[in-house]
């Protein structure tokens, strides 16, 4: 028994094995014969010659309606799987788990006049859940990105319609000297929805886990609630950025330089559930445990690989793996590990609670938050991305937005007032420059409210690209990069009727921020907070140089 030596191609063909795909029909050709063979050699798959591209599709649509289960057809390069579009169509509007399997040559020769080559990629789109190109690997992250999107298209196949998998290869074809099909990691999906006791039974495994860590993205406001928080924080290691819970971040993004080397800090049961997270320290750290069972809850069923070592999705919302985790755990004693992380959790929380920055950037993120903390009403916080987020990160105790879905820098003022619009509660939105002033059309706005609060953090530039290492050593980094200026907001805000005050040193941010934040106001305002980039570098440098694992 022999195998293709195409990397891509095996790594199709274990995780084909893995999610049972047992039938497959297979038409003639050169450029996909290495597919054909390797399925012939799986003892596990039935091949099923058919020479008809157009009558393959729709054979192989009889037994996936039939088996009710997904049936792989695989074509040639060029117009065979053109042939597919009737079969694919059919299983698209009957819901049947076809799945399209088509061989191809490299990008590098579409459009050059090479024999029996279209752009294949995403041809039958119309008509599919889900179309992947499962690019030749060349290092680990090639391999694991193909191991991913076989694992996302064969699982897209199970919700029941048609999926496309496009192999590219280069030649020589024929190189069958590979003796076994590699271990592929099998992700699999529970569609547990809303089924209280299946959910119960399939976290179990977390109760059974020495170390278990649950790792918090973003979510909306009232899902993770103080009250959840105090129930799982005893069993678990629970980090959490201020996007995701009520309570605000633990700033585990500053503890985990002073831990990730230490093992016994080392979780081996990871839960991920909510959006993007801002640290990428996280995700690098998770990363690296490539041994460690990683599950994903996910209101939509849909795969993200953020750490890497994914094994599971769960498909049900939050909220309820949430109860269920409480639930799981009930009166149960307290966990040593999660005792660790939670107890060096805590003197980060303290270290920033208490820390007294000189006036920058910094100082006045943490006034903002602690006079919206004092108010006796609830505050929307909207936080810009790239340096106001991470500001966010390190003081919010409680619930932050962010537009953090593509971390775009524009729009933040905007989804800020457009959420002010339709509520009464205060909205405070906090804003770097280059994010205010790209998007200062937000203020040309007839709907605009005195409940909307804008905090401008004007340095001058793009504060967060001086922090990137090496981009120090570009002379274009301040003007081009970081895009410097000597904007300010004044003129923009008396133009469009927002009240405007700026604080240039401490004693006009302190009572800039009780102007801003708590007195009462029929028009919009705004706060400028006018600072020096080097000074709000080393203050962020100050603050987080002094961290320790033992105040």
């Amino acid at each position: 028994m022999s195998y293709s030596d195409k990397d891509n191609i095996n790594i199709l063909c274990a995780v084909m094995l893995g999610h049972g795909i047992t039938h497959a029909v297979v038409c003639p050709g050169s450029r996909n014969a290495p597919i054909v063979h390797n399925l012939n050699e799986c003892p596990q798959v039935k091949c099923y010659p058919v020479t008809d591209e157009r009558s393959a599709g729709f054979f192989a649509l009889g037994m996936a309606e039939q088996l009710r289960e997904p049936v792989a057809v695989v074509v040639t390069s060029g117009t065979a799987v053109l042939n597919l579009a009737p079969a694919v169509a059919e299983a698209w509007y009957r819901h049947l788990p076809l799945v399209v399997i088509s061989a191809d040559r490299p990008m590098a020769h579409i459009g050059q006049q090479m024999g029996q080559t279209i752009d294949q990629p995403d041809v039958l789109s119309r008509f599919t859940l889900m179309d992947v190109n499962l690019v030749e690997p060349h290092d680990d992250l090639t391999r694991w990105q193909c191991n991913r999107l076989a694992n996302e298209a064969l699982l897209a196949s199970r919700r029941g319609g048609p999926v496309h998998i496009n192999v590219p290869y280069d030649e020589p074809l024929f190189n069958f000297t590979v003796p076994s099909l590699s271990m592929e990691r099998i992700i699999t999906s529970l569609p547990i929805f809303a089924d209280e006791m299946a959910l119960f039974e399939v976290l179990k495994p977390v109760k059974m886990a020495q170390k278990p860590m649950l790792v918090i993205g973003q979510l909306d406001r009232g899902v993770v609630t103080h009250e959840i928080m105090n129930h799982l924080v005893p069993h678990m290691a629970v980090l959490v950025e201020s996007l995701g819970s009520d309570v605000g971040g633990n700033a585990f993004d500053e503890l985990l330089p002073l831990v990730e080397q230490n093992p016994d800090f080392a979780p081996d049961f990871v839960i991920y559930m909510g959006g993007t997270l801002v640290s990428k320290r996280i995700k690098a750290y998770l990363r690296r445990l490539t041994e460690v069972p990683m599950i994903q809850i996910d209101e939509h069923g849909e795969i993200h690989d953020t750490f890497g070592n994914l094994t599971q999705i769960i498909h049900c919302a939050p909220q309820a793996a949430l109860h269920a985790l409480e639930k799981l755990f009930g009166i149960a004693k307290g966990n040593p590990f999660a005792r660790l992380w939670c107890e060096h959790l805590d003197q980060i929380a303290w270290h920033f609670d208490y820390l007294r920055p000189d006036f920058s950037q910094m100082l006045a993120v943490k006034l903002a938050l602690q006079s919206a903390s004092e108010l006796n009403e609830p505050v929307v916080l909207h936080f810009a991305n790239s340096q106001p987020v991470r500001l966010a990160n390190l003081f919010a105790r409680q619930h932050v937005r962010c537009n953090r879905g593509v971390n775009g820098i524009e729009g933040s003022t905007s989804t800020a007032a457009g959420c002010a619009a339709v509520t009464d509660e205060r909205v405070l939105c906090v804003t770097g420059d280059l994010s205010f002033f790209y998007d200062q059309n937000a203020l040309w706005n007839s709907n605009l409210r005195g409940n909307l609060r804008i905090l401008l953090l004007n340095n001058g530039g793009g504060g967060i690209f001086a922090q990137l290492p090496g981009l120090e050593a570009s002379p274009a980094r301040d003007t081009m990069i970081a895009a410097s200026h000597r904007t300010h907001a004044r003129g923009c805000c008396e133009q469009h009727g927002v009240e405007y005050r700026v604080a240039y040193g401490s004693e006009d941010l302190y009572s800039g921020i009780t102007w801003l934040v708590q007195d009462d106001s029929a028009r919009p305002r705004l706060l400028e907070v006018v600072t020096d980039g080097a000074n709000d570098r080393r203050v962020w440098q100050q603050a987080t140089s002094s961290l320790t694992t033992d105040n």
